[in-house]
C-alpha cells in the first residue's frame, strides 16, 4: 500500500515500535498536571487544534518522540513514525525581547509573592495577568505565533508528530516550569539570579561555560545542561539569597515562634459506645438488638 492509496497521508502505515523514547507520564484522560501546561494545551485546543491533536496523544504515550529540547524562541524533536529514519519537528514561539523582560523582572522582583513562588521553582497563575499587563502573554495569542514543520509527508498541521510533540511539551512544562520561561528567551539560572539581585541578594558567579542555550527534556524530568552543579531545590532557592542575621541580635527571639501559632484544638468527651450509637442495631442475622446490648457492655468495661 503506497502512501496516497489510503486517501490520507495521516492514515499510512503504524509507527515503528521504539525502545527508551519520551513516553507520557499520562496514561489516560487528560495530559498535564499543572495549571500552566494545561492553560498551555487549553490555549492550543482554542485554536480548533482540540481534534488533530489527539491525533498525536497516543504517539506520545507510546513513547514514540525520541527527543525533545526546549531553547529560546524554538522547540525541536525527533518523532518515530513509520518510517525507519525519524521525522525532525519544529514549534518556533518568537522569544520576548531583552528589554521586555527586564521590565518584568522589575515588577517580579517588587512583589515579594511572585519572587518567593519563582525561587521555589513555582509559577503562580497571577504571573499570567503579569505578562499579559506587560504587553508580553505568556501563552500564545494566536495560531499565527506558532510555527509548526514537520519533515513527514502529511500535509495536515499538526500532523501526528507536531501533535506528539506539544503533548511532550506539556509534560516537560509539568517537569520544570522554567521551560516555558526559557521557551519565551529566559532560562532558569538567568532568572533566578536577576530576581535575587533585584530584590537585594548577592549573586554568585557561575562557573560554568558550557553553552546554556538549549534545555534537553528527557524522561520523565527536564534537565538542563548549562550548570555544574545542580542548583539548590525547595526552601534553599528562596534562602539562598538571605543573608544570616548575627545570632547576638536574634537570640532573644530564638525559641519564639515566626508567626502565632492556633490555640490547641477542643477535644470532645465521648463514650466509649458513640460507634454503636451511630451505626444503629445489627441486622437479626447476626445477632440484631441483643448483640449490640452485649457489645455496648463490653465497651463500657474496655472504657474503665
Amino acid at each position: 500500500m503506497t502512501e496516497r492509496e489510503g486517501g490520507r497521508f495521516a492514515d499510512y502505515g503504524r509507527p515503528r515500535r521504539v525502545d527508551g523514547g519520551l513516553r507520557a507520564r499520562s496514561t489516560r484522560g487528560a495530559i498535564g498536571r499543572s495549571w500552566w501546561s494545561r492553560r498551555f494545551l487549553e490555549v492550543l485546543e482554542s485554536f480548533a487544534l482540540g481534534t488533530r491533536l489527539t491525533r498525536g496523544r497516543s504517539y506520545a504515550r507510546a513513547g514514540q518522540v525520541l527527543r525533545l529540547d526546549v531553547a529560546p524562541g524554538e522547540v525541536t524533536a525527533l518523532v518515530q513514525g513509520s518510517r525507519a529514519e525519524p521525522y525532525r519537528v519544529r514549534i518556533g514561539l518568537p522569544p520576548f525581547p531583552p528589554d521586555l523582560w527586564s521590565s518584568v523582572e522589575r515588577q517580579v522582583a517588587g512583589q515579594a509573592f511572585f519572587s518567593a513562588r519563582l525561587l521555589a521553582g513555582d509559577l503562580p497563575e497571577e504571573l499570567e495577568e503579569l505578562f499579559a499587563a506587560a504587553g508580553a502573554p505568556l501563552f500564545p495569542t494566536g495560531v499565527a505565533e506558532l510555527s509548526q514543520r514537520c519533515s513527514c509527508p502529511d500535509f495536515a498541521v499538526p500532523c501526528k508528530h507536531l501533535a506528539a510533540t506539544f503533548y511532550l511539551l506539556a509534560e516537560a512544562f509539568d517537569a520544570d516550569p522554567f521551560a516555558l520561561l526559557h521557551w519565551r528567551g529566559r532560562d532558569r539560572a538567568e532568572l533566578l539570579d536577576r530576581l535575587r539581585e533585584l530584590r537585594g541578594g548577592t549573586v554568585e558567579p557561575r562557573g560554568d561555560t558550557a553553552d546554556s542555550s538549549s534545555t534537553v527534556v528527557g524522561a520523565p524530568a527536564v534537565v538542563t545542561g548549562s550548570t555544574v552543579e545542580p542548583a539548590p531545590a525547595g526552601a534553599a532557592r528562596v534562602l539562598a539569597g538571605l543573608a544570616p542575621a548575627p545570632l547576638a541580635a536574634t537570640v532573644d527571639r530564638f525559641w519564639v515562634p515566626p508567626v502565632p501559632l492556633p490555640d490547641r484544638p477542643p477535644t470532645l468527651a465521648t463514650g466509649p459506645d458513640l460507634l454503636l450509637r451511630q451505626l444503629g442495631a445489627p441486622a437479626p442475622a447476626i445477632g440484631g438488638p441483643g448483640l449490640l446490648e452485649r457489645l455496648r457492655r463490653a465497651y463500657q468495661r474496655l472504657g474503665r
